[in-house]
This record gives structure tokens, C-alpha cells and sequence, in this order.
């Protein structure tokens, strides 16, 4: 199986996009395709022994699209955004054919306007002259806009109108008609019939023609340029890796092309330089800046033995690193990944909206004929019957519709990924707004992950006695326990310790400065322990582990060890319960630890004792009461209930597996970015659901006022150009709600 990136280019709604999916999709080996209309990109998914990428591109141009292969993006390639250079032919064609259109528009509306027309343009002698000049300066904005005709009539010939077609059928029958109208005046100037000649002088619509192609690509211009703001995210993330790096190879320095690194390289980065790509610093140190791929903005301290990654910004320091990944391997090259995979992908309620435009428009093609014979029917003039209905034709527009959805998920899926929560599908954006119940695993999730030192009580000597002696008979253990009590030394000078004995499940004895010392729990220690035995289960009850340490029967004191609750998971959980959400937590701990956990962090409920493989089930469990389940974990043991949740979160410091079986990874492994995760999800849910009922509220009211329905009553019949500039503007507003996501702060 075979994921390939296309360019897309000739598309102009969300018609387009939906035949090109309909008809790949019915190819032999085509298993799915998402047409990203933003982007002007699709994501192939295909059987390369059944079609290859080749034939692929070739389905897509015998519809009239072009279409090439393209890498995923990367780091070591900056491309030309789709959208600037949209954007940027479009204001070349808009300023082209405003060049034409002003002079055309002063000359048809000028003398209503009561401004002075020039005498050979004026009066019905003249009709001829200024026939001619409509249709010499009409003619040059139609062939600015001669991309509207080729596509709209080569799609409606092709039985699959879209937008382009109904522009190409309006602006195109509003031109004919005055071609017509052009030939009744020079008829009727022949035959001295001065009364037709006038008639047919105000029933030209050269201006109509030309302004209906002018407002259409001012409002195309407007939406590429919304368009080109929502994807400056990625952009952003390409820039931040340097174009070089400086190398250290058989003891020469000197830089080299990005491009040229491999792996293995030893590269030197100084202060205020880019990491050019992910690797272990080997001597130095410095202070981080790992925005890009986290979104903590404090810089992170780095020494020697400590991971960096490519695109990060070493703010203050010097030091050598060993290159580990480069190019499409990088963490920053995975994130763009997964971000323009997220912003390609579709939700259930954007195809939904992709079924609509199938349909709309020889819907609207549909309702326009229906409307000019009702009208002529009734006993309008031809003229009323064509004005009506290339109204209905301009003011509809599927561009709204289809742009509703994408857009909102594009800036959504990168304001994740700025805030260092990346959203791996549209999917996963939609469903995670609707999360109902979030289970949590306690170790490294809500916990730090590693035990450390909580208290020291000492009995008849000092704290940095006790931890001392502690820390030079811990040394000779291999338990894991040992490590924190070790660390919580320090640099304090230890005792010698020799003559070590371990009792599996109790305890060791070992020689201290030649006394007989004991470390253990208290049924190792026996009646030793009695002193502090009801402070020892006090400990115990809080969710602590007591260590006993006694020399020659004397009891010196308990350490206490634990892995503790992260600074920030209480506030998470309250915030999750701000949010209705239930909270539940599961550990392999005893009751006793999961409670303690439990009530530090303000969790609703504590499942202790749960091995391994009993997560998935306890998933399942909540899902079969009609839950919408969020799994939040970071290890191995995870995968299966991240994977069967409806949400699978990953917390970023985690493993492989766990990170490649979520929908959702917060790369700073901070419990915070949960209820953000799930806040962003709704804010992008509300928005696409705005977005939606303007665009289905602004065609439903459109196109009925345009067909001529407020006429008998009201006499309010909308002119093709006012159509034209409101259809545009509809577009336009749906992309200006959804970049309102920019601005997004998560609570």
C-alpha cells in the first residue's frame, strides 16, 4: 500500500474536489482519497501493484485538473504555497480587468449617475458608437477571466458543472444577449426605427457580463488571500530549519549545505544558530528554545547526553552534537507530516457537505431555467426571464459550502501544532469535542514517571546523617528504589558500605564504618520499626513507600519514596471537570497508592490493581455505557486502549508505539494540554457549524430573493451584478470566520 502527495490545480469549489475524489475513488487499487480545496493537494492512498502514481495523475487531467506528484513535506524543502501564487494571478487578473471595468461601468451608469458623457457616446444617433465601445472594453475582461469559461463549459459538456459553470453560463448569456441586442440597434439605425434603437440600448448587459467576472475575481482574490494566511503555519516550521550546518569531520571544521549532513556527522552549534537536525549533544551544554516543537516557551536547559531537535533554537551556549536523524526522519519533518496529513484529511461533517456540492450545482442550473419560464409565462420580457436567472446563477455559491469545513480544520490543526498539541486527523479533531469521560494512566501521565525522596525522618541523628548512610547502602543495591535516595544525596560525603546481603521482598543488610546497618520495609526490620511504625503507615496511605534504615538494632529513621503527581495535573483535572468531563484514573498500583494519587490530584475514580492488558477492556467498558472515551497514556502497555479509545491521546514524553497508536500527541507531556486538546476540538466543531449555516443560510435565502420570489409583492428583484458581489462576499465571510481560530487561547 502506497500514501502519495498531489498538486491539484483548475479547481474552483468544492464540486471539484468532490468529483475528483468520486471518480478516483472508483478506480481499480485507488482505496482512498481526501482533495484538500485550500491546498490545492490530495492525499492518494493506492495499491501500486494495481495503478500506479502516473496513472493516477492522468485520471485527475483527462477531468480537466492538473495533477503531479509531490513529497510530503519536509524540512529540507521549501516549496511555493499554492495560496500566494493564487493569490498572487488572481490580482494581476483583478487589476487587469479593473482597468476595463471602471471606464465600462462609468460609461452605462454615468448618465444616470448624472455624470457628463463624452457627445460621440451620447444621444440615439450615437447608439452604435456606444455599443462598440461596451463591447471593446467588455471583451479584455472576458479574456482575463477566460479561465471561468474554459472550465465551466468544458465541466458542464462533461456533465459535472461547478462553480466556474455557472459563472461561464451567466456572464456567458448576459454577453450573448448583448451581442444579440447589438445587432437588433444597428438593424433598427438602418431602417430609421429610432424607437427599437432605443429599446434595445437599454437592455444591453455588456456591463453585467463584465462586472459579473470582475466581482467574482475580486472575491477570489480576497478569499486566496484569507487562504494564505491559513497556512503559514507550516510555512513557519519549514523556515526553521537552517539551509547549513557547521560539521566536525577528522578533526576539521567547516559548513557544509544542510542537504550534506548524515548521520553520525558531528556538528558544532553556537548561540542564537538553528539545531540542523535531531541528535545527542556529546560536550557543552546550552539553553534551548523547543517552541517549534513543544510550544513551551521557556528555553529547555540541555547537557551532555541530552537529546535536541532539528529546528530548535540553542538562545544561549555552544555545544557538539551527534547527529542522530536528518531530513524526513527529523521530529520537526514528522510534525509537518502529521500536520499537513491533519489539515488534508476530512471530517464526517465536511463529507457531508461534499454530497451537497455533488449536487448543487445542477440544482441551481435547475432552479435558474425553471425560474426564467415561470417568468416568461407570466408575461415578462425576455429580458426580465435572462435577467433572473443569471442571478440565481452568480449568487449561488458552493465555494462557501465547500470551504466551511477546511478551513476551520487547517487553522485549528495548526494552531494545535503552534501550542505543541498535534492533531493527527480532521477525525480526531471532530470527535475529541464530543469526549464525555477521559481515563488517564497514572504512571508518567499523571505522575512524574520515577520515584524520588518525599521525606526524611530521622531518629536520634540529623537528616544528612541518615540520608548518607542511606545513600552509601543504597549504592550496593540494584533495587529501584535505590536511585531516588541516591540522588537525594547529592554531594554529601558517604561512609564506606560493604558486605552487602539482599533479601528478596524484605530488605539488605550491609557494613557501615564497620557497624551492622539494616534497610528494608518494616516486617524486614521487625521490632526495630515500632517507633515509627504508625507514621510508616501514614506514609503508606498517602500513596508513599517507607524505607526503614537501623544500625547495630537502632533504629535511625524512614525515608520516604514516591512518584509524585506533576505540578500541573491537579489544575488539568479541574479543569476537565469545568469542562462536565469525568475523570477517571488507572494504575497497576494497590488501592492504598491509587487513592492517595486519586485525592492529590481530584480525580473522580481510581481503578488500582489494573494489569496491562485489562486497559482496552475498562475502555471498552465505558464505551458499551454510551461514553465518548478519551485514553490519555505514554507507554507501551498503553497502545491497545489508545487505540480503542474513541480519542487516543499521547503524552509526547512516551513511547513510539503509544505516540503511533493515538489521534492526538502533546508533545510537552504536560496532563494541561488535555483539556486544551478537547477546548481547541469544540472551538474548531462551533466554527465549522457556523460556518456551515451561514453558507446553507446564505444559499437558501439567495437563491429563492434572485429567482424573483419578493418581486410580485415587495418588487425587489436582485440585479446580476448585486448577485455577483453577494455570492463573493459569501465566500469571503466563511474564510474570515475560521481564521478568528488564529487567535484561539484554550482556557
Amino acid at each position: 500500500m502506497q500514501k502519495d502527495l498531489f498538486d491539484v490545480t483548475g479547481m474552483s469549489c468544492s464540486a471539484c474536489s468532490a468529483r475528483i475524489e468520486k471518480v478516483l475513488e472508483r478506480k481499480d487499487g485507488v482505496l482512498k482519497v481526501s482533495v484538500n480545496l485550500l491546498k490545492n493537494s490530495m492525499y492518494v492512498t493506492y495499491d501500486e501493484t494495481a495503478i500506479d502514481a502516473g496513472g493516477i495523475a492522468a485520471a485527475v487531467e483527462r477531468m480537466g485538473f492538473g495533477a503531479s506528484l509531490r513529497g510530503a513535506p519536509g524540512v529540507k524543502e521549501k516549496r511555493e504555497d499554492p495560496a500566494d501564487a493564487e493569490m498572487c494571478a488572481l490580482k494581476k487578473r483583478l487589476v487587469f480587468s479593473l482597468l476595463f471595468m471602471l471606464p465600462l461601468f462609468y460609461l452605462t451608469t454615468g448618465k444616470m449617475a448624472g455624470f457628463p458623457l463624452p457627445a460621440s457616446v451620447s444621444g440615439t444617433g450615437n447608439a452604435m458608437v456606444h455599443v462598440l465601445a461596451q463591447l471593446l472594453l467588455t471583451v479584455p475582461v472576458l479574456i482575463a477571466g477566460g479561465r471561468y469559461f474554459i472550465n465551466g463549459f468544458r465541466n458542464l459538456f462533461e456533465k459535472a458543472p461547478n462553480m466556474d459553470s455557472l459563472i461561464a453560463i451567466g456572464s456567458g448569456a448576459a454577453f450573448t444577449y448583448s451581442i444579440y441586442a447589438s445587432f437588433k440597434i444597428a438593424s433598427a439605425m438602418g431602417r430609421g426605427n429610432m424607437e427599437s434603437v432605443g429599446y434595445f440600448s437599454s437592455t444591453l448587459y455588456f456591463e453585467s457580463a463584465a462586472m459579473i467576472l470582475t466581482l467574482i475575481t475580486l472575491g477570489k482574490f480576497l478569499e486566496a488571500r484569507a487562504k494564505a494566511r491559513t497556512s503559514s503555519a507550516i510555512t513557519k516550521l519549514m523556515d526553521l530549519a537552517p539551509k547549513t550546518a557547521i560539521v566536525e569531520r577528522h578533526g576539521l571544521q567547516g559548513e557544509i549545505p544542510l542537504d550534506e549532513v548524515v548521520t553520525g556527522d558531528v556538528l558544532i552549534v553556537k548561540a542564537s544558530a538553528s539545531v540542523p537536525a535531531d541528535g545527542i549533544i556529546t560536550e557543552g551544554s546550552a539553553a534551548i528554545d523547543e517552541a517549534a516543537i513543544t510550544g513551551e516557551s521557556i528555553p529547555a536547559e540541555k547537557h551532555a547526553g541530552d537529546k535536541v531537535a532539528g529546528g530548535t533554537i540553542n538562545k544561549s551556549g555552544y555545544f557538539k552534537m551527534q547527529v542522530s536523524a536528518v531530513g524526513e526522519n527529523t521530529a520537526l519533518a514528522q510534525i509537518i507530516r502529521l500536520v499537513d496529513e491533519a489539515t488534508s484529511s476530512k471530517t464526517p461533517i465536511a463529507r457531508l457537505a461534499d454530497k451537497i456540492s455533488r449536487i448543487f450545482v445542477p440544482v441551481v442550473i435547475t432552479i435558474a431555467a425553471a425560474a426564467s419560464v415561470f417568468w416568461l409565462a407570466t408575461g415578462k420580457s425576455a429580458e426580465f426571464a435572462l435577467s433572473v436567472a443569471i442571478s440565481v446563477l452568480v449568487i449561488s455559491c458552493p465555494c462557501a459550502l465547500g470551504l466551511a469545513t477546511p478551513t476551520a480544520i487547517l487553522v485549528g490543526t495548526e494552531r494545535g501544532a503552534a501550542g505543541g498539541i498535534l492533531i493527527k486527523s480532521a477525525a480526531a479533531l471532530e470527535t475529541a469535542g464530543s469526549t464525555d469521560t477521559v481515563i488517564l494512566d497514572k504512571t508518567g501521565t499523571v505522575t512524574v514517571g520515577k520515584p524520588v525522596v518525599t521525606d526524611i525522618i530521622p531518629i536520634g541523628t540529623d537528616e544528612k546523617g541518615l540520608l548518607a548512610l542511606a545513600a552509601a547502602m543504597e549504592k550496593l543495591s540494584e533495587h529501584p528504589l535505590s536511585l531516588p535516595v541516591i540522588a537525594a544525596a547529592g554531594d554529601l560525603p558517604l561512609p564506606e558500605a560493604s558486605d552487602y546481603q539482599m533479601f528478596p521482598g524484605l530488605g539488605f543488610t550491609a557494613a557501615v564504618d564497620g557497624k551492622t546497618c539494616r534497610a528494608g520495609n518494616a516486617r524486614f526490620l521487625g521490632d526495630e520499626a515500632a517507633p515509627l511504625a504508625a507514621r510508616a503507615e501514614e506514609l503508606s496511605a498517602n500513596g508513599k513507600t517507607p524505607l526503614f534504615f537501623s544500625s547495630e538494632g537502632k533504629l535511625l529513621g524512614i525515608i520516604a519514596v514516591a512518584d509524585t503527581v506533576k505540578p500541573t495535573s491537579t489544575e488539568a483535572v479541574r479543569k476537565l471537570h469545568g469542562m462536565g468531563i469525568n475523570v477517571i484514573m488507572l494504575t497497576g498500583d494497590n488501592k492504598h497508592a491509587a487513592e492517595a494519587i486519586r485525592g492529590i490530584a481530584g480525580i473522580n475514580e481510581a481503578i488500582a490493581e489494573v494489569l496491562p492488558e485489562d486497559k482496552e477492556k475498562i475502555v471498552r467498558k465505558y464505551q458499551d455505557k454510551g461514553h465518548k472515551v478519551a485514553m490519555v497514556g505514554d507507554g507501551i502497555n498503553d497502545a491497545p486502549a489508545l487505540a480503542r479509545a474513541d480519542t487516543g491521546i499521547a503524552i509526547g514524553a512516551g513511547t513510539d508505539i503509544a505516540i503511533e497508536s493515538a489521534d492526538i500527541v502533546l508533545m510537552k507531556s504536560d496532563l494541561l494540554d488535555v483539556p486544551k486538546a478537547i477546548s481547541l476540538s469544540r472551538t474548531v466543531m462551533k466554527n465549522i457549524r457556523q460556518n456551515l449555516f451561514w453558507a446553507f443560510f446564505y444559499n437558501s435565502i439567495g437563491i429563492p430573493i434572485a429567482a424573483g420570489v419578493l418581486y410580485p409583492h415587495f418588487g425587489i428583484l436582485l440585479s446580476p451584478m448585486i448577485a455577483a458581489a453577494a455570492m463573493s462576499f459569501s465566500s469571503v465571510s466563511v474564510v474570515t470566520n475560521a481564521l478568528r481560530l488564529r487567535f484561539f487561547t484554550p482556557g
